[in-house]
């Protein structure tokens, strides 16, 4: 399919370049346009004295081909890169669901046991041993 749509890609350059060829060289009107930056008898020169009828149908057939190949490659570009659809995209979220670990429930607290320690010991850990008894019962009471 890449290979199909390069193929039209390649197409479309050289549309482009014929569009850009044919709208320059076709007559202005009222002296005026990108016509005459090539000279003003440029498409009587190439295609002959009644050639506005022929370059005019040419460009509108070229501006078709450009459109149709514009539409239909968006259109190939659409389905090469979203080719899953919403079905698979739910399906593959359940699947990496499933394969996720459930966490372990918290085990529940058994009754009457003791989970904070005891309050007694725990400023006399955090008293520094330099401090004689009175300054440690002191800076006990005190927090």
């Amino acid at each position: 399919m890449t290979f199909f749509a390069g193929v039209l890609t390649f197409i479309l350059v050289i549309n482009c370049l014929l569009l850009i060829l044919l709208i320059l060289v076709q007559l202005p009107k009222k002296d005026a346009g990108a016509g005459l930056a090539f000279g003003g008898g440029t498409a009587d020169a190439l295609f002959g004295a009644g050639s506005g009828n022929m370059l005019t149908k040419i460009t509108k057939w070229a501006t078709v081909v450009f459109l149709l190949l514009a539409l239909f490659l968006g259109y190939l570009q659409d389905k090469y890169h979203n080719q899953n659809n919403a079905a698979d995209f739910t399906k593959k979220v359940q699947e990496k669901q499933l394969q996720a670990p459930t966490p372990a429930p918290a085990p529940a607290p058994q009754p009457g046991a003791q989970t904070v320690p005891p309050a007694a010991s725990t400023p006399a850990a955090t008293i520094p041993a330099g401090i004689s008894g009175a300054a440690a019962t002191a800076t006990n009471s005190a927090k």
